[in-house]
């Protein structure tokens, strides 16, 4: 099934090399282009992608806040976005993941690593990998903020085994490695995980690293 991609970005020379990019492989289509947050934001009502890779600081609607309108309008429930910045290190990277995104990418990324977080992405997986950007996602997660939050439920509805299942999530482990580590097949843990995401109200992997991370449930520096 080919992916459908929407480019969100203020430059035009970096739209165009993601453009060119996406449109060289196989299974996805460039259906859209946007320069501001708030063109995003109607392109994503009007061209009906399945994944928007997403700059944060464009005018107009920065890319936080535009994430936010589209994770919030239920026309729009299964589009995914896939946000990027300048910086690992930038803090704006876990409020767009609170806003709804489904992980983030640093610019200068190879572009094979592009192709397979659009891939990832779509498929339902957050892109948040073990080690340094893991730790980096827990401290904002865990400082103080007022900004709002998804309203999800917590740990205290999930089972011990579902325990176990979201505090593997939130250290990056995809299903097939979830099944290994708990000795489960595949499917299993992934009928886990789909559950946890309907008891807690996350619309995708992302949100359910938040929940962790945000409840105690995973510690930082134990990634």
């Amino acid at each position: 099934m080919t992916i459908r991609v929407l480019l969100a970005d203020d430059q035009n020379l970096v739209r165009t090399s993601f453009a060119m990019l996406v449109s060289s492989a196989g299974d996805m289509e460039v259906v859209a282009e946007a320069g501001t947050g708030r063109e995003a934001v109607e392109l994503a009502r009007s061209a009906r992608a399945d994944l928007i890779v997403m700059d944060i600081r464009m005018p107009d609607l920065d890319g936080i806040e535009a994430t936010r309108l589209i994770a919030a309008d239920e026309d729009l429930a299964g589009v995914k976005v896939l946000v990027l910045t300048t910086y690992e290190t930038d803090e704006h990277i876990v409020e767009a993941l609170r806003a709804g995104a489904s992980g983030f990418l640093v610019k200068d990324i190879r572009p094979a690593e592009l192709l397979d977080a659009i891939r990832t992405v779509a498929a339902g997986e957050s892109l948040l990998s073990p080690g340094p950007t893991s730790r980096l996602i827990a401290r904002f997660l865990l400082a103080p903020n007022t900004a709002p939050k998804p309203a999800l439920g917590g740990p205290s509805e999930l089972s011990e085994r579902e325990r176990q299942v979201l505090a593997l999530v939130a250290r990056g482990l995809n299903n097939a490695e979830i099944a290994d580590a708990l000795g489960l097949s595949p499917l299993t843990a992934k009928t886990h995980v789909s559950r946890i995401m309907g008891k807690l109200g996350a619309r995708d992997r992302a949100q359910l690293v938040i929940v962790a991370y945000e409840s105690g449930l995973v510690i930082p520096g134990t990634v």
